[in-house]
């Protein structure tokens, strides 16, 4: 799998607020959300409907740290956290830090992604 998927009981909109509580914790921070529906609607697709959203999250200093062993890192920067509904539960998920830093085989930062 390239993933991580849980599912909660809680609301999107509560889940959003949770996980924001949660990574404040790990030092990361949500430097931006996509409300996709919502940005589909203003481009003219009504077609989905389905709460959706996408989160960019960072640590800073993690970020800076990995982007200095290699720039090529940054193609993945900021990480994303999807957190949806579908089947009437909500999902939160995000791929696997070690899939991502994987394509690029650089082994030390193939161990710093398994920290998270």
């Amino acid at each position: 799998m390239f993933h991580y998927t849980v599912e909660s009981s809680k609301s999107v909109e509560e889940a959003i607020i949770s996980l924001e509580t949660q990574l404040k914790e790990e030092k990361f921070g949500i430097l931006w959300q996509l409300d996709l529906p919502s940005k589909l609607h203003e481009k003219g697709v009504d077609s989905y409907d389905n709460p959706y959203h996408i989160l960019e999250v960072c640590n800073p200093k993690e970020a800076a740290r990995v982007i200095e062993i290699n720039e090529l890192v940054g193609y993945f920067l900021p990480c994303k956290i999807t957190v949806y509904r579908s089947g009437g539960t909500t999902k939160i998920g995000l791929p696997k830090p070690t899939m991502m830093v994987g394509m690029i085989k650089d082994p030390e930062l193939k161990d710093i992604s398994r920290k998270y």
